[in-house]
């Protein structure tokens, strides 16, 4: 089993660094044959070890080395797979190999083919690290690793020309990666200052000795720290006030956006919640401002998806307002509702995305689905994955969606908070009118692409046969919630339903239903026959307020970016370079004109040296003197 341990963990290092040798070199296929494949070894290894965690019931913990010992601190290179973390390794190198796969039709004609290949595998690998890690310590290695592989894709383009968000809703990738980079600096501020803080009361950053101290600590402190651990979680999982990253992300390629979105990055942060279960169960506060914060991102992200036409943001939005649903069951103490959610949601995500990456590339980098319609006659296979994800994305029956958000929105109710539930159910019926808002605006009614001299075509076979993975699981993942819930509630808290909201499931699940299949139809009625523009509403304040995403950008832009840039050049010419630079070259002056002045002594004319030899000698004599004095 260690042996099969360190294969899943380091078959993603080892294609990112085949890749690498031939970054610098023209296309190669097979660099991205050989990096799906040790990326489909990867998965291999982690459903044996899924297998063998199920069966025997026994985590696998294996320490490859001692890595820091510094005094008291003593943090080994170690992992462990339980039941947690080795479900987050088979959701995360299934969805990778089926988008590495992907990315070898997407890429075909980019010339950077085999650096993206690196830089996906290594994406890959950090993300492994950070779900398999048995201290805190390596998590946050994990973490950084990937930020940094987030910056190198979202920035993947980065010959594209800047475009000034007031001229032009796009904006460029490096500007997009660099927002990503520099927004999960800041909340990785907080989640160091959580680490120390379990450190400093601790003593060791390991799961297991940190969990079973947890009891000792002050409420003060436990709430300190899951405040902390909780600011670097909203940073990687977007969460209001820094989620505005997250929608600009997509400057990147489409596969870093399905692999961002599904299996990396942006659950790292619900991952780090549930594997902290322990101490978020001991902070009621902290965890139903979680709970109420997801809720509020969950309608927030929503209301925005309803009238964006980037066929690529609609599906950021909708990945922003499902972590909202995420945080919202492990706010709650269902923490093993939340990861089944998070794993259902990284099938039919994924999917999405990559379904979105056909149409991109068959509208020659179109994304305004007002400019699309009608694609279902020449790309019927992207429509049925885009329609099958869009079922699940809106939780109808019984596809995966329906059960793990059903699930979330009754423990709302369960846990009496009517508030965040009925929150949760309207925004379950937001979802679905925008998911299929962009389905029937894509690929139904009028043809208005040709007026565009867009000629569409369907995506390579391979690619296709590659995602049907991705629509099978988001059509039958909900069917294995049960066994799911007996797998991981060995590690996780056991969450039930009471009594009451038992008898009331059906109820409630119709309560829902209502709202989805609502949503659908007025989907249906407002776009299946084509875009019919309402000026009216296009210029109400509402429209353009969500269009704007709440012109949050803007008051960034406004009260953060240009003011800080301001005080930065203020700051260089003020102080930099009349101050510090000044110092500097100051000093550098005055030696530079002592030493020219003295060098004229150098004459070569030896009675002058015997001349400046005496006066340095009476010089001596007076020092001499003056100092005998004052002895």
């Amino acid at each position: 089993m260690e042996t099969l341990v360190y294969i899943a963990l380091f078959a993603p290092f080892v294609s990112s660094m085949f890749a690498a040798l031939f970054g610098m070199s023209p296309k190669q296929t097979f660099v991205g044959v050989v990096a799906s494949l040790l990326l489909f070894t990867s998965f291999l290894a982690s459903a044996i070890l899924a297998f063998y965690v199920a069966t025997t019931g026994m985590p696998v913990h294996v320490t490859m080395m001692d890595w820091i010992s510094a005094g008291d601190l003593h943090i080994p290179f170690g992992f462990v797979v339980d039941q947690v973390s080795v479900t987050m390794m088979t959701v995360v190198t299934l969805v990778s190999t089926v988008v590495h796969i992907y990315s070898i039709g997407y890429m075909d004609h980019d010339k950077s083919f085999n650096r993206f290949f690196s830089y996906l595998s290594a994406f890959v690998f950090s993300m492994m690290i950070l779900v398999m890690s048995d201290n805190f310590a390596g998590l946050f290695i994990g973490w950084e690793g990937v930020g940094v592989c987030s910056w190198l894709l979202i920035g993947f383009w980065y010959h594209k020309e800047d475009v000034s968000r007031e001229e032009n809703p796009s904006i460029s990738p490096s500007w997009a990666a660099n927002e990503a980079f520099i927004m999960n600096r800041i909340a990785d501020l907080g989640m160091l200052i959580g680490l120390f803080i379990v450190y400093w009361n601790v003593g060791s950053l390991q799961y297991d000795v940190v969990f079973a101290a947890l009891p000792d600590l002050s409420g003060s402190v436990l709430n300190a720290a899951a405040i902390a651990l909780f600011i670097g979680a909203m940073g990687k999982s977007a969460q209001f006030p820094l989620h505005t990253w997250l929608t600009d992300a997509m400057e990147g390629p489409t596969p870093v956006s399905a692999l961002i979105h599904a299996a990396t990055m942006v659950t790292a942060g619900v991952f780090l919640v549930i594997r902290a279960n322990p101490l978020f169960s001991m902070t009621p506060e902290v965890s139903y401002f979680i709970a109420a914060l997801g809720t509020f991102v969950a309608i927030f992200a929503a209301s925005m998806a309803l009238v964006n036409r980037d066929l690529k943001r609609i599906i950021a939005f909708s990945t922003l307002s499902q972590l909202g649903y995420m945080f919202a069951a492990a706010g709650l103490g269902a923490y093993w509702i939340a990861l089944f959610h998070l794993a259902a949601h990284a099938f039919f995500k994924a999917l999405l995305f990559l379904g979105a990456g056909n149409v991109m590339h068959a509208m020659h980098d179109e994304l305004d689905i007002f400019k699309m319609g009608g694609l279902k006659k020449t790309m019927k296979w992207t429509y049925i994955y885009m329609g099958v994800a869009s079922l699940a994305l809106a939780g109808i029956p019984f596809f995966a969606g329906f059960f793990s958000k059903d699930a979330i929105i009754e423990t709302a109710f369960n846990e009496g908070t009517l508030f965040l539930w009925a929150v949760l159910v309207v925004t379950a019926g937001m979802t679905a009118f925008y998911s299929f808002r962009q389905v029937f605006l894509t690929f139904e009614g009028d043809e208005r692409y040709k007026k565009y001299g867009i000629h569409p075509h369907e995506m390579y076979k391979f690619v296709l046969i590659a995602m049907s993975p991705l629509a099978i699981l988001a059509v039958i993942a909900g069917f294995f919630m049960g066994g799911f819930e007996h797998f991981v509630t060995k590690l996780l808290p056991d969450y039930h339903m009471s009594e009451h909201t038992h008898h009331l499931a059906l109820v409630l699940g119709l309560i829902v239903l209502v709202f989805a299949v609502g949503g659908i139809v007025l989907a249906y009625k407002k776009y299946y026959k084509g875009l019919v523009r309402d000026e009216k509403l296009e210029n109400s304040f509402i429209y353009k307020l969500l269009a704007n995403q709440y012109y949050i950008p803007n008051l960034y832009e406004a009260v953060i970016t240009k003011p800080y840039a301001m005080l930065s050049e203020m700051m260089w010419k003020d102080v930099d370079m009349k101050i510090v630079d000044a110092s500097v070259d100051g000093i550098a002056k005055f030696l530079y004109k002592s030493g020219d002045s003295s060098r004229k002594m150098q004459t070569g004319n030896l009675s002058n040296y015997l001349n400046w030899m005496a006066v340095g000698a009476v010089l001596l004599l007076v020092v001499a003197v003056i100092s005998a004095m004052f002895v």
